[in-house]
């Protein structure tokens, strides 16, 4: 549970493209601090995105392969009376790009045989397409969501 006095960093646009987005997404992709190792990484897949489609902003394919990504509902496990249900809810707007950019990531990163730009801009432009198994994943949640809707009313 958080704090109420407690503030949350502001994290500033990353530099080459000025998106707080991409910023957020490099952030999630960096490992033991390697910020510049994961910027140059989200960077040359975006240059790889920019290739393919032949487009000049990457962002605006970005944008979309994770808003394609990102649930609208989850299922949380809930005990009442004994039993532990499934209870769908609705997922924050925090949260929702925080699963979008983690599923993409683990996707990207699952991949063999290539270097992590490529998995990566791979990913994003079939999460773009609406395909990919970041999308599949949140197909997933969404049908757990909907067989699990009738313990929609135990939600807190």
């Amino acid at each position: 549970m958080r704090r109420p006095n407690t503030k949350k960093k502001q994290i500033l646009p990353d530099a080459k493209y000025s998106n707080l987005m991409v910023a957020k997404f490099i952030n999630y992709l960096m490992q033991d601090g390697k910020k510049a190792v994961a910027q140059g990484v989200v960077y040359r897949a975006l240059d790889t995105v920019i290739k393919v489609t032949k487009q000049a902003d990457p962002t605006e394919i970005f944008k979309k392969a994770i808003d394609n990504a990102s649930p609208f509902l989850e299922v949380k496990s809930q005990r009442v009376g004994g039993a532990n249900y499934q209870v769908p809810r609705e997922v924050r707007g925090e949260r929702r790009l925080n699963l979008a950019c983690r599923w993409l990531i683990g996707a990207a990163r699952k991949a063999k045989g290539k270097p992590m730009a490529e998995k990566l801009a791979q990913e994003i432009l079939a999460a773009a397409k609406n395909e990919g198994a970041a999308v599949r994943k949140k197909e997933d949640m969404h049908r757990m969501a909907e067989a699990n809707k009738a313990f929609a009313h135990f939600a807190r």
